[in-house]
């Protein structure tokens, strides 16, 4: 079994910075596929990104592309999204999943775990 637990959001004027993370425990994730999908209220949860096991490949949503760069570190079991040039449209609660399988998938349901999300508040 695998925790995750996301931290680093919190409220940002438009054009601003941050950095989320993501703690794995229980099980080390360093195997898994690792990816960020976002929640924004009365929306259906979307892709963000996603990273191979071992970080060769990456993969973005169209509407982050540029802006957003996932990385990870096997070594502290953790997973990370920088996020810049922040929008107000980037409003949502993020979520971190990890995914037993290879393949950096976009579908939520390809993904076995997930944390409890952190809320991004992007201000215009």
């Amino acid at each position: 079994q695998v925790q995750l637990v996301e931290s680093g959001g919190g409220l940002v004027q438009a054009g601003g910075s941050l950095r989320l993370s993501c703690a794995a425990s229980g099980r080390t994730v360093s195997s898994h596929t690792m990816a960020w999908f976002r929640q924004a209220p009365g929306q259906e949860r979307e892709f963000v990104a996603a990273i191979s096991w071992r970080g060769e490949y990456t993969r973005y949503a169209d509407s982050v592309k540029g802006r957003f760069t996932v990385s990870r570190d096997n070594a502290k079991n953790a997973v990370y999204l920088q996020m810049n040039s922040l929008k107000s449209e980037d409003t949502a609660v993020y979520y971190c999943a990890a995914r037993v399988t290879p393949a950096t998938e976009s579908s939520p349901q390809r993904y076995n775990y997930w944390g409890q999300g952190t809320q991004v508040t992007v201000s215009s």
